[in-house]
Order: C-alpha cells, then structure tokens, then sequence
C-alpha cells in the first residue's frame, strides 16, 4: 500500500538534540512521523530477515526507552502511536507472561466471538505462545499487510480484556483493590482495541498520520 507522507530528513546530531528538548509546537510530533514512517519503509523495503527481528527485539531490549521517548505520547491517528501500542503490548506479555497467558486464556473461554480467531494464539496458550503471537503481530507489520496486524492486535486485545473482566469478577468478594485494578486493566485493553481497529481502517484509506 502506498501513502504520501513526509519523508526524513536527514540532520546532524545537535539538530536532532533541539528537536528532542525543544518547546517548539508540533516538534515532537513531526519527529514520530517521521521516524515511525522511514522505520516501517526501510524495513518493509529490505530483504534481511535478521533486520526485522531486531526491531521486533525493540520490545524486549533497552531499545523500547528510546522508542517511547519518541512516540509514546502520540495518539492513535499516527503510525508512531498505533506502533507503539504494538511494542507496548509486547512489553506487557514480557513483564508477566503467566499472568498474560491465564488472562488470555480466559478470555477465550467467555469469548462470544471470532476475535480468538482472528488473534490466532498457538494452542495450549501457554506463556512461550502469546509472546510469539505478540511477537507475530509485530513481524506482520514489517512484512506483511499492516492493517491486517492491526486488525489482529485488535482482536488479542478485546480477548484480554474479557479476561481482565473476568478475573475481575472472580476477585470481587476476596480483594477489592485487585479487582478494581483488573477492571481498570479491562477497559485499557478495550480502549487499545478500538485504537488499533481505527488505526487499521486508516491505513487501508491512506489517513494514519
């Protein structure tokens, strides 16, 4: 697919140093774009399969601080924002991959639609399987249809956030706190979906910023 979008420019150092510290309006955005689209075309424009599994690895390194330093802060319309929430699930998975793998799990169970499907978890779900579907997901980006990982990142998302529910549920007459905490964890989830579904829509017409 293609899109008309600013391409980088390249800058010495000390330029890229103001635009990091600068109060300038707009700056910190223009860097996102710019950095999330010459990623995604360098990388989709290559051949090396050793190149997309480094930044895939961004989730799991040190290289993720520099990533959120960049994009973090950008909304969901931007390739830079849809492209973090990718890196961030990941990191989630990475940070407790039993609990992730429990919570995905029972989402399945209470699931109602296709969204298990779509999201595509090796069976048994195991800990080792949702970090590689995050990790799948991420590969996608890079080498295949962008809106279709999306599309699947969105569908991981509403399974985990059923699963949030309802371990919520189960937590409601032994720890209130956790359970308010799991519910808050639900309707993150819920929100990241909607995001990455809007974020595929916008790919495919040629508006993700």
């Amino acid at each position: 697919m293609t899109r008309e979008h600013m391409r980088p420019v390249l800058q010495p150092s000390t330029s890229f140093d103001w635009i990091i510290g600068s109060d300038e309006a707009g700056a910190a955005h223009r860097l996102a774009q710019e950095t999330s689209w010459a990623l995604l075309d360098r990388v989709r424009g290559g051949t090396d399969p050793a190149v997309v599994e480094r930044v895939v690895g961004l989730a799991a390194g040190e290289g993720l601080h520099d990533v959120a330093e960049l994009w973090a802060g950008q909304s969901a319309h931007s390739l830079a924002g849809v492209l973090w929430r990718l890196y961030l699930l990941r990191r989630v998975a990475d940070a407790d991959p039993a609990g992730v793998a429990d919570q995905y799990r029972r989402g399945v169970s209470v699931a109602h639609t296709i969204d298990p499907v779509v999201a595509g978890a090796a069976e048994p779900v195991t800990p080792g399987s949702v970090i590689e579907l995050c990790d799948t997901i991420l590969r996608g980006v890079f080498t295949g249809d962008l809106g279709a990982a999306l599309d699947r990142a969105a569908s991981y998302c509403r399974v985990m956030a059923l699963g949030a529910a309802d371990l919520a549920d189960t937590r409601d007459a032994h720890d209130d706190a956790h359970a308010a905490e799991l519910t808050t964890r639900a309707l993150r989830y819920s929100a990241f979906a909607q995001e990455l579904s809007a974020g595929a829509r916008r790919w495919r017409d040629g508006t993700l910023a």
